[in-house]
């Protein structure tokens, strides 16, 4: 039977996805830049229904990203499976630097990671040859005659049990010409080896191409159709398609997934979800893979969560902001406790809880109890861009500000609800009409209510998302969705988040 191909395959702000095929087991890892627990792992069987496992990154010092501004953090996994031992190696810039992590189960424990001392480059992957000798191919520079530094493909031998490099970089390809080599796996399909890269960067000429030689080592020769995907100057409704890495589908064919967005607007100039995974397949003809367009497929039923705090511990799809969940948050009778540390959503490391916002139209709603602190609930995409609707108790009952807070500028609007728990809520509705240039691209929108009486909702600011979109936003994330604390302590009950494709 033919493998169906949901797009998205892994909605939301899921970047850089590498993928590993184990028997019937398909493990998917994407970047996380900022948030921990950090490189979160899929898992399906059938490529069709995914789920989250776990997490690479379950500690902070897995990592070192306390100090790491944005966009900085953890870079473009890759993720393999050898000898019984799943490897995943990465570059967490101005953190840890080039990182393999290991484990027998990917759902965890991971080790605490080796890391590659002198290896200078981003995007690493992890491949070996029939001998056993371990690979890391990576995107570098090399030193031209006439001092410039070119962007290019290049390989070290590793020992990956000490981490140690062996040999000194070898270039491996330059690619067609385009800008930013980058992204580059390996791999053996009968005596042939492969190399596929990413080239024309990340935005709207995102592509990938591949070359093929008879040793891991190269030399290496382009294909003849090169870039063999890309959504370029076309109207596909799946934008900078790239970043590619190969599978074998569980019909036999070979699927590629690849990073890709969702953008909205006449012009189709803006991303709310950032970028996102989806897939294709291809077929091998005369040795070179020919892809099929990345076509959107969204499942169809919507996609829900609710959590109602009842547990020890928090699922696997909380994250913070380069610290842990538990350093920031604490959950009690039922109930999540964030307590402020003196910064704000502006800072580094708010105290703030988020889960990724994985479909275009969606709400989400929280019961929040402002009567020790102030705090609600935010739509961040980083520490300079991000929509909130916040509340604190006066003598008049709470009072609620929401914010649009966008690279320094800030617009607030304000409104009184009586004092006690209330519930707030953010509806995010892309709108599909007939575009004017003053029409918005998307409505944000904040409300609240006392706990218990809906009937008493008032809105507090309707907000085009465009601005809170990847395009406009200098960070490679997407947008996160809960609940946070300013000031004092502030107590969170029922999140819940709805939301479709349609």
């Amino acid at each position: 039977m033919r493998t169906t191909i949901f797009n998205p395959l892994i909605p939301g702000f899921n970047p850089d996805p590498s993928i590993v095929r184990v028997g019937e087991d398909y493990f998917l890892i994407t970047s996380s830049f900022e948030y921990l627990p950090g490189l979160p792992i899929y898992h399906s069987t059938d490529f069709e229904t995914w789920e989250q496992i776990g997490n690479v990154a379950m500690r902070a010092e897995q990592l070192g990203i306390y100090n790491v501004p944005t966009p900085l953090g953890v870079f473009a996994p890759t993720i393999r499976h050898q000898d019984g031992v799943f490897y995943v190696i990465v570059t967490i810039l101005g953190g840890r630097g080039c990182v393999i992590f290991t484990a027998t189960d990917p759902a965890g424990d991971w080790s605490d990671g080796i890391v590659l001392e002198g290896l200078d480059g981003i995007d690493p992957d992890l491949a070996w040859d029939e001998n056993g000798t371990a690979y890391v191919t990576y995107s570098g520079t090399v030193l031209e005659e006439n001092g410039h530094k070119r962007p290019s493909v290049l390989q070290v031998k590793v020992d990956v049990g000490s981490g140690t490099i062996l040999d000194e970089p070898r270039l491996l390809w330059s690619g067609t010409g385009l800008k930013y080599p980058e992204a580059p796996h390996l791999y053996q399909r009968g005596d042939t080896w492969y190399l596929l890269i990413a080239e024309g960067g990340t935005e709207r000429g995102h592509a990938v191409s591949i070359a093929r030689a008879s040793s891991p080592e190269g030399p290496f020769v382009g294909g003849p159709s090169n870039p063999f995907l890309s959504a370029r100057s076309t109207d596909r409704p799946i934008q900078n398609t790239g970043h590619g890495d190969l599978v074998e589908l569980p019909d036999g064919s070979t699927g590629m997934i690849v990073l890709g967005m969702r953008p909205l607007g006449l012009a189709k100039s803006f991303s709310p979800l950032g970028r996102e995974t989806f897939a294709t397949r291809l077929e091998w003809v005369d040795g070179w893979p020919v892809a099929e367009p990345v076509t959107l497929n969204p499942r169809p039923e919507p996609i829900t969560f609710k959590d109602t705090f009842t547990a020890e511990t928090l699922d696997s799809g909380w994250m913070a902001v380069r610290r842990t969940p538990g350093e920031v948050t604490a959950v009690e009778n039922s109930a999540l406790v964030l307590t402020a540390d003196g910064e704000t959503l502006d800072g580094l490391h708010p105290t703030f809880l988020g889960r990724r916002q994985t479909t275009l139209t969606a709400s989400a709603s929280i019961e929040v109890d402002v009567s020790r602190g102030t705090g609600g609930l935010t739509v961040r995409y980083d520490e300079n861009n991000h929509y909130d609707l916040e509340a604190t108790t006066t003598d008049q009952g709470v009072h609620l500000v929401a914010r649009a807070r966008l690279a320094g500028l800030q617009q607030e609007w304000h409104a009184e609800l009586p004092a006690g728990p209330i519930i707030m809520n953010v509806v995010l509705t892309p709108n599909r009409e007939g575009f004017s240039l003053g029409d918005p691209v998307e409505r944000v929108t904040f409300s609240a209510a006392p706990a218990g009486d809906a009937a008493a909702t008032v809105t507090v600011a309707e907000i085009d998302g465009r601005y809170l979109s990847a395009e406009v936003v200098p960070s490679f994330t997407g947008r996160v969705i809960g609940p946070y604390s300013t000031a004092g302590t502030v107590t969170f009950r029922d999140f819940a988040y709805n939301g479709t494709n349609a």
